[in-house]
């Protein structure tokens, strides 16, 4: 588990390092080094500008700057302003060179950003926000020390405008706004560079590749995981969900409510059939359902089943606020709600978006994914696993359709629900960057099959 930590849990973290004998001189060194590092191999030795600001952070960038110059770079160093802490202090005794004022200094092709990084309340005032994009502008490649200047850590916000870099170099771990947005379209490639912290125990975390199972000699189509997928009034919604299901390694798949489309494999049933069959591991309700009565009822005979539920799309409209429907389900279900979906479903919640969905989670009892630009999956037991931003082409039409269905072959072949909708959103993301430009739902389904065999 990779894990993602605010900023209060990043200070106990480096607290803990301290009390076990890693004083904070130490802990600068070695982000010094881990950035120069990043920064001689992602910038080639270019002529490079290190902006400093009053705090830690600026302490780690005039370790860089000396790390760097001990390599053979050019290297100048701008200060925002003098150190105030004596870790920040003792980097800048050590740095072998003149320091210029920021206001003044003029770009270099290679720019590290080093003014304040985990912890920022504030935005930066105008003028420091000009001359940061002023020397941003005016270089070729922007590094930045933990998180770029003028973001906060915890909830993806932009406190003053920052501009886009090409890569940033976590400190110790990932903070939340490396993943969340608006935030995270400014980050560019993520690095994370092992400072010493030692393990790190944190309740968020990064979704990453799944281990997926290989089916054995023994296996046959119902132990390989059999999903049905109730449709209705949408057949091409419905049809998606069930193709992506059987791509993403389901052994059987059920189709109730629509008779055409989709591959010759998929199974046609009647709901009563489908909601019948023991033998299935996942049940998808929502994508093609329609929000009419008919389909309100074929909702309530899907909340009275014993199967695993992944509610999707329709089925969160007609749900509504009346979450506590699911309160009565024998098992968890996993809801994929976008935020016109969450809105309806929770109202209004206080906080970021982690928080929000650990609510909403702990509310309906239920694992919730929070789709959209960043994707955030939260369980009722408050873990919550954040995914790396995907394409922006996903924001295509029956695209969510597709995530509904992978859900429900992961709940099949019995991941448990938190863990299968992680699995779920990582396959969904990667088969997105394997499709490419102007993607369709329907490339995503082709993708799947070799996804999936990277997992095994």
């Amino acid at each position: 588990m990779t894990p993602i930590l605010t900023a209060a849990e990043m200070r106990a973290a480096e607290e803990r390092a301290i009390i076990a004998g890693t004083d904070v001189g130490t802990l600068m060194a070695r982000a010094g080094a881990a950035v120069a590092e990043a920064a001689w191999l992602f910038g080639g030795g270019a002529d490079t500008l290190v902006i400093c600001g009053p705090g830690n952070n600026g302490g780690d960038g005039y370790v860089i700057a000396t790390m760097l110059q001990q390599r053979g770079a050019k290297v100048r160093v701008a200060a925002l302003a003098e150190p105030t802490t004596s870790a920040a202090r003792g980097a800048k005794a050590a740095w072998a060179g003149p320091v210029e004022e920021m206001a003044a200094a003029k770009p270099a092709p290679l720019l590290i950003d080093a003014l304040f990084g985990t912890g920022l309340k504030r935005g930066l005032d105008p003028l420091t926000a000009a001359d940061l994009a002023r020397l941003a502008r005016g270089a070729e490649l922007r590094i930045a020390v933990d998180l770029p200047s003028g973001i906060a850590s915890d909830d993806g916000m932009v406190l003053s405008p920052v501009p886009d870099f090409d890569m940033t170099v976590a400190l110790g771990a990932y903070k939340p706004s490396h993943l969340l947005q608006p935030a995270a379209r400014h980050m560019g490639r993520l690095v994370v560079a092992d400072i010493g912290l030692g393990k790190i125990d944190s309740r968020t975390s990064l979704v990453e590749r799944p281990r997926l199972r290989m089916p054995t000699p023994h296996d046959h189509k119902y132990s390989r995981g059999a999903v049905g997928v109730v449709g209705g009034a949408m057949w091409g919604a419905a049809v998606l969900a069930a193709s992506a299901a059987q791509k993403a390694g389901a052994g059987s798949v059920a189709l109730s409510g629509v008779d055409q489309g989709g591959p010759a494999a998929l199974i046609r049933k009647s709901e009563d059939a489908v909601l019948a069959d023991d033998r299935l591991g996942a049940l998808v309700i929502g994508p093609g359902l329609g929000r009419n009565r008919m389909a309100d009822e074929r909702l309530g005979r899907a909340l009275l089943s014993k199967h695993r539920l992944v509610i999707d799309a329709d089925a969160l409209t007609l749900l509504g606020d009346s979450i506590g429907r699911l309160k009565r389900l024998t098992a968890q279900p996993v809801l994929t709600p976008h935020d016109g979906e969450f809105q309806r479903l929770f109202g209004d919640l206080d906080g970021s978006k982690i928080e929000k969905a650990r609510l909403a989670a702990a509310k309906a009892s239920a694992v919730v994914v929070f789709k959209g630009p960043d994707t955030v999956i939260a369980a009722p037991d408050g873990r919550v696993a954040l995914a790396m931003p995907g394409t922006g082409w996903l924001a295509s039409a029956g695209t969510g359709d597709v995530l509904a269905g992978i859900v429900g072959a992961m709940l099949a072949q019995r991941l448990e629900p938190f863990e299968a909708a992680q699995a779920a959103v990582w396959l969904h993301g990667e088969a997105a960057r394997r499709a490419g430009p102007a993607l369709i739902a329907d490339d995503l389904i082709t993708q799947l099959p070799g996804v999936v065999a990277d997992c095994l």
